[in-house]
């Protein structure tokens, strides 16, 4: 399993080369697909924090993945997670280790 890097942008026009080819549903799983793998990566890792861009729009993504931390901070995976004080449009995400 590779390092992720501190810092990962769940736009997937940044991490798939045909994301035109894809339905919005498809894009929006393929996000949280992205961040689960960066996250278990960064948990594997021991990173003490990871931060996510989630980014503006309609706030379907920052939704989302918000949702998905949750589910994670309640298996006890990670300690705390939230809103970057100098970048609304990041989450970060406190592992704890």
């Amino acid at each position: 399993m590779r390092k992720p890097p501190s810092i990962v942008d769940l736009h997937t026009d940044t991490f798939l080369e045909d994301w035109e080819d894809y339905s919005p549903e498809e894009l929006m799983q393929e996000s949280i697909d992205f961040l689960r793998s960066n996250l278990d990566a960064a948990i594997y890792w021991e990173m003490s924090e990871i931060k996510f861009i989630h980014g503006k729009g309609k706030g379907l993504l920052k939704k989302v993945v918000f949702e998905e931390l949750q589910e994670y901070k309640a298996s006890g995976a990670i300690e705390r997670y939230y809103t970057s004080y100098q970048n609304e449009d990041i989450v970060v995400v406190v592992i704890g280790i």
